[in-house]
């Protein structure tokens, strides 16, 4: 009789891969970032474990928005005082700060407990082209 694999916090090898989010759609951009963080590519994926990869998103500021987006959709935050609603529009984040939209895009595919705050970690983001972890050697992965 076979027993069952079940890996442990040590024995998991996690790997480097880069996305380049250029003209592809943000949600796409994001599901493949969430897929691989929580480890659902991996053979020995188990849910109760982070057994995911590190990702690193370079191009944020290319990404793309379909449809009306841009002006439609909005970002909610808070201050916790009375009157401290602040809005901002889609166009107006991906000018000031790409990378912030990317990972709150990646961060609503994630489960919202411990386990999902250790694997949004591993999420690198990046404006431009360039990201300093040529010495990972990053694997491309394409959606």
């Amino acid at each position: 009789m076979q027993k069952t694999y079940l890996p442990r916090k040590e024995d998991v090898q996690r790997r480097w891969y880069v996305i380049d989010a250029m003209g592809k759609p943000l949600g796409r951009v994001a599901a493949l970032a969430a897929r691989v963080l929580r480890g659902k590519h991996r053979p020995d994926y188990t849910p109760y474990l982070d057994t995911g990869d590190h990702v690193i998103i370079v191009n944020a500021e290319k990404v793309a928005l379909t449809g009306r987006k841009p002006e439609q959709k909005m970002y909610f935050r808070h201050s916790g005082y009375p009157g401290g609603v602040r809005l901002v529009s889609a166009r107006d984040m991906r000018a000031r700060d790409p990378e912030r939209m990317v990972k709150l895009a990646v961060w609503g595919m994630l489960p919202h407990h411990r386990l999902g705050r250790r694997m949004i970690k591993k999420l690198k983001v990046y404006r431009g082209p360039e990201h300093p972890h040529a010495a990972q050697r990053p694997e491309p992965l394409s959606l």
